[in-house]
């Protein structure tokens, strides 16, 4: 029972975003009618420890991004405070021995408004991408898989007007039931960056 419960989690998160990123019956968005946000590049690092299964596994990574406005690159109406990020991790995984990780995700990112404050900015993401893990856990099946993950993360402008974020994610892995062995790993990823 366990195991298709897990099987069903990434499939459900696609689902979601996919609905986000590909709404039915759409229009192509007025882009001139709107004020667009520039692109926004940054660069963190991150922590991450697996709680699935539990032979612990800690990665760190470097990330790279692109925030972009939503419409900009999907052409249909979007809410002002939603945004599509492209991101790309390289890092190394620490269970036994020491191990290559890399991934290339895109997320639905969408800021959160409700503080009377220009100095934080909340916001919730989700997403999914592709993963290579030079690491196996018993069961896995394959070294490529999906990458679904979601979190919670604030923006914070400093005296300078430098932004910095902090993010809380939930990260996923597994081959979707491509392969039969699909033991899926679930781990709590924590990113610190800075917008440049």
């Amino acid at each position: 029972m366990k195991t298709s419960n897990m099987k069903k989690i990434p499939l459900a998160i696609f689902l979601f975003f996919f609905g986000i990123l590909f709404p039915l019956g759409t229009a192509k968005a007025e882009v001139d009618k709107k004020e667009v946000a520039d692109n926004r590049y940054a660069l963190a690092i991150g922590i991450g420890n697996t709680y699935d299964p539990t032979n612990h596994i800690d990665f760190y990574m470097l990330s790279g991004s692109v925030l972009y406005d939503y419409e900009k690159i999907w052409h249909h109406r979007a809410p002002d405070p939603l945004r599509f990020k492209v991101e790309y991790n390289i890092g190394m995984a620490r269970g036994q021995r020491t191990r290559l990780m890399t991934s290339l995700n895109m997320f639905a990112l969408y800021y959160l408004n409700f503080l009377d404050n220009d100095k934080i900015t909340p916001y919730v993401e989700g997403g999914i991408g592709i993963i290579y893990t030079d690491f196996q856990v018993k069961g896995q099946g394959l070294k490529v898989n999906f990458n679904p993950q979601m979190g919670l993360g604030a923006e914070f402008k400093t005296e300078s007007r430098d932004t910095y974020f902090l993010s809380f994610r939930l990260h996923h892995i597994s081959n979707g039931g491509i392969d039969k062995d699909n033991r899926g790993i679930n781990s709590v990823l924590f990113m610190l960056g800075r917008f440049f």
